[in-house]
């Protein structure tokens, strides 16, 4: 069902579809043709196992996405839409596959394991802490550098946070050749946008490098926690 979802929401709908439908809303034809496109897929998927599956996934889906029709396309809307659509998918696999739900035990026993206080805690502190941290231990060349050389808001911030973590989760499995093309990747781009401005290259690459071997520490210390 998730798997039918995922490919007629967005591989399989078109553009014109969503358009037709925030212009129309219930009278687009093509809001009916996706929503039973959906259904069948969920059907067919899970082998035709319950008509329940078929019903519920083409009223549902047809309900929701009419609301959404109805709604700004922002990011707060998509995930709702999402999260709608995942909630009548999950209930819907504890209905008709019961023994496919974990247990209360098992969803402890994980809960409650090393490995995955490890891996929380890693990140947590590789996204707002040490990001904090960076920012402060390179504050002093920050205020060298005029403000208006800062652009995007909190673009940094985020490029920072997805960085620790990509390079975290690629120590943890040694991916270590993959860390370089991803730092050298980064520091082209970055210094094709620094190139006239020395003092913002020289602070980039402070960053990046302070950065790159904050999640390299954390992720070595993860691992051998894990050992």
């Amino acid at each position: 069902m998730l798997s039918a979802h995922l490919l007629t929401d967005f591989v399989l709908q078109p553009k014109l579809w969503v358009e037709s439908r925030t212009t129309y809303h219930w009278k687009s034809k093509y809001l009916y043709i996706h929503a039973g496109l959906t259904a069948f897929a969920a059907a067919l998927f899970t082998g035709f196992s319950s008509w329940i599956t078929l019903f519920v996934i083409l009223i549902s889906h047809f309900l929701i996405d009419l609301w959404k029709s109805y709604r700004p396309a922002t990011l707060i809307y998509f995930f709702a839409d999402q999260f709608l659509h995942l909630a009548v998918i999950a209930a819907l696999g504890a209905l008709l596959f019961p023994a496919e739900i974990p247990t209360a035990e098992t969803v402890l026993s994980v809960v409650n394991s090393k490995p995955y206080w490890l891996v929380t805690l890693a990140v947590i502190f590789l996204s707002y802490p040490s990001g904090i941290m960076i920012g402060m231990l390179t504050s002093k060349w920050r205020n060298q550098i005029p403000q208006q050389e800062f652009t995007l808001g909190n673009a940094g911030k985020w490029i920072g946070i997805l960085e620790r973590l990509i390079i975290f989760v690629l120590v943890v499995f040694d991916q270590y050749a993959a860390i370089g093309l991803l730092t050298a990747a980064k520091s082209i781009l970055r210094f094709s946008d620094t190139k006239d401005a020395p003092q913002r290259t020289e602070y980039v690459l402070i960053g990046t490098l302070i950065s790159v071997a904050t999640a390299i520490t954390v992720g070595l210390l993860v691992k051998t926690g894990l050992r």
